[in-house]
């Protein structure tokens, strides 16, 4: 971004008579990562890999009565892609949210543009904030709020390529169109979810230059607090057609949490996904996919499981336990995880897949920077093996340090 664009939109956001409230603030968020066994299991001839990757994210945000407008563009590299001396960078600016929003009332509100679509636990739907790049969906969105307690959004997306004059092929790798529908319900710390979304995909099909299938996603969501006690359960259905595979697939997830003080919290739950045996000749489809959640926070920080693969595959079922520990700016968290497949895995002794241990401990030096620290290792078994390829004898782990500074540039407010 040219200093003349940051100039017009400084003096837009302390204009008297345009603007309302203006805010500008910034992330920058390094990351050291050592990957031995990251994603997949490493065989004896690979070695492990060690990078730092960066965020530069600047979030602008204008509010004027009926009126808001977002604007975030962010850079994402890892160190050292580019020389030292460089005439432009590999990824250079990318807009992660880019939208305007008309509010019709204090109860109905029209988003259209780029946007992070998250909602409950972000199992389905989330900003998958731990992958540098984010997660956001260009797509109109419109929320009823008709009371302090109710609220429903009705989303709808639909992607083309490229401007054309005719209709061609959409090969990118997401969906072609989505709708859904949101509703929650929330009163006395007690909340209620339900979601339906259809999701098309287009694929290459023969002898007819391309076919879209559609997936149905749906479901409910239920969380509570009550005393020391917090949790949330949650369960989804999947129909529809994959790459020209009938879909039949299901998910069921428990969490539990209890406050043994103020500072010290245990929790256990479990998940299950479903999934396709190995030998299955029927050409049914029985794997759940979570689309568009931040995988990243629920089947271990390794993430071997649904980050970009696991797809159409045997499933998972995840038990794990939670120790955690938040005392002013310190906090620590222990996860053990205990895997197995949901179908069968051919040639392998058990379906039991292997136990992950992740720490993580952060601690916050100032009002905008903190700095979080993580290790993770993987205890794998033959059936994991199986799957993934690799080495199940090799040490398999992974380690990470990360700083993330978020100051506030300036904020500005007038009233009427």
């Amino acid at each position: 971004m040219n200093k003349k664009l940051l100039l017009i939109l400084f003096c837009f956001a302390v204009s008297p008579i345009f603007s309302q409230s203006f805010e500008a603030d910034l992330q920058l968020k390094p990351r050291l990562e050592f990957r031995n066994g990251y994603k997949t299991l490493l065989s004896g001839e690979q070695d492990p890999a060690t990078f730092v990757s960066q965020r530069s994210r600047l979030n602008l945000l204008f509010e004027q009565e009926e009126l808001e407008v977002k604007l975030s563009v962010q850079n994402i590299s890892v160190w050292g892609e580019v020389p030292t001396m460089r005439t432009a960078d590999n990824n250079g600016i990318s807009l992660f949210e880019a939208y305007g929003q008309y509010n019709f009332s204090s109860s109905a509100k029209l988003r259209l543009g780029r946007q992070v679509l998250s909602y409950d636990n972000e199992r389905i739907l989330g900003e998958v904030n731990w992958a540098q790049q984010g997660q956001s969906h260009d797509a109109a969105l419109f929320s009823w709020l008709p009371a302090a307690c109710h609220r429903l959004d009705l989303g709808v997306a639909y992607n083309a390529p490229s401007e054309t004059l005719f209709e061609v092929p959409y090969a990118i790798n997401t969906y072609q169109n989505l709708q859904f529908a949101w509703y929650h319900l929330d009163r006395d710390n007690v909340g209620f979810s339900f979601l339906f979304m259809n999701t098309g995909y287009e694929y290459e099909a023969a002898n007819t230059g391309g076919k879209t299938d559609y997936i149905q996603t749906f479901g409910a969501y239920h969380d509570f607090l009550k005393g020391d006690f917090s949790g949330n359960i949650s369960a989804y259905g999947q129909t529809g057609q994959k790459m020209g595979r009938d879909l039949s697939a299901w998910y069921a997830g428990l969490n539990l949490n209890y406050a043994l003080s103020e500072a010290w919290k245990i929790g256990a739950g479990g998940e299950y996904l479903s999934g396709t045996d190995m030998d299955d000749t029927s050409g049914e489809l029985h794997s759940f996919t979570p689309l568009f959640g931040t995988n990243h926070a629920f089947n271990g920080y390794m993430d071997h499981f649904y980050v970009g693969n696991h797809q159409n595959s045997v499933g998972l079922v995840d038990l794990y336990g939670k120790l955690t520990y938040s005392k002013e700016k310190f906090s620590f968290s222990a996860i053990p995880h205990f895997f197995s497949s949901a179908a069968e895995i051919t040639e392998a002794d058990s379906d039991y897949l292997g136990t992950e241990i992740d720490l993580v401990a952060g601690y916050k030096l100032g009002k905008n920077i903190s700095v979080n620290a993580g290790y993770s290792q993987m205890f794998a078994t033959g059936s994991l093996e199986i799957l993934k390829g690799g080495d199940k004898d090799n040490t398999q782990n992974w380690a990470w340090l990360m700083v993330n500074f978020n100051p506030q540039l300036f904020s500005f407010s007038k009233e009427d």
